[in-house]
């Protein structure tokens, strides 16, 4: 039987922590500008086009 004392799935909490914790390490310390630099140049290079449709069909507006 399952461990009762952790919720599993969509419901982890401990992932969602960990994950949370790791985004805002990242944002505070890791290198935002290069890799905001890197995915312009994927927007504008061969696989832009690719990229653009797989936002607009999850519905990702990003930072416009």
């Amino acid at each position: 039987m399952a461990d009762n004392n952790q919720i599993q799935g969509e419901g982890d909490y401990d992932a969602a922590r960990r994950y949370r914790k790791e985004q805002e390490a990242f944002a505070k310390t890791g290198p935002v500008e290069q890799k905001a630099k890197e995915a312009e140049e994927a927007l504008d290079g061969p696989e832009g086009e690719e990229l653009e449709r797989a936002r607009r069909e999850t519905g990702g507006r990003g930072a416009e």
